[in-house]
């Protein structure tokens, strides 16, 4: 069980995901995260040294949760290894409607504006973006192994499919457009129905 401060400062971090998932991180002020948490300035101050630590916390958070979310949703004994791994695409494509602002990927809404904007945060985001790829190179071994996947370099092809789907959830902010995702989850069920031959 969280003490009281590990309580306040999750408050404040669940605070600021909310707003900057929505808005973005360099549109959000200190004053607006202080209101919305209803927290003193000096609460703040406590716990983060700067809004840029700020926002690697929340970074480093969201993949925390993230990647327990995966994890449980890989675990054995929940269908074939194919069957996980699109469990999760399918995930994916249910949080696309722009309706839950929890549920948005910091990835997706952070990356090209933080990138060059604050190397902390860059790096908090590029380490958590290969730990979700390492967790599907692992689903996609497992789904080689239990024969749901045909034999592929799993490492290659979850990273491809990741990057696919980046940039898919990127081009369907822009369209919004739901084929966007759907023309995705074509492509990635195309691509773990044949070895990627290219990327070994």
């Amino acid at each position: 069980m969280k003490t009281a401060p590990q309580q306040t400062r999750q408050h404040i971090i669940d605070s600021g995901y909310r707003l900057i998932s929505r808005k973005g991180f360099t549109h959000v002020g200190l004053a607006q995260i202080l209101k919305f948490a209803d927290v003193p300035k000096g609460s703040f101050y406590h716990y983060f040294k700067s809004k840029e630590q700020f926002g690697e916390e929340i970074i480093n958070s969201f993949f925390d949760s993230y990647l327990s979310s995966i994890d449980d949703l890989f675990a054995t004994g929940k269908g074939s290894g194919l069957d996980r791994l699109m469990s999760y695409w399918l995930h994916w494509q249910s949080t696309q409607d722009g309706k839950s602002d929890d549920q948005k990927c910091l990835v997706v809404k952070l990356s090209a504006e933080v990138a060059d904007l604050s190397e902390a945060m860059r790096k908090a985001l590029n380490t958590g973006s290969t730990a979700v790829i390492a967790r599907l190179t692992g689903a996609i071994e497992a789904g080689i192994a239990d024969g749901s996947i045909p034999a592929m370099h799993a490492e290659h092809t979850a990273e491809a499919l990741y990057q696919l789907w980046l940039g898919a959830s990127l081009r369907n902010k822009l369209a919004r457009d739901p084929q966007v995702i759907e023309r995705a989850l074509l492509m990635t069920k195309a691509l773990l129905a044949q070895p990627i031959s290219a990327m070994k």
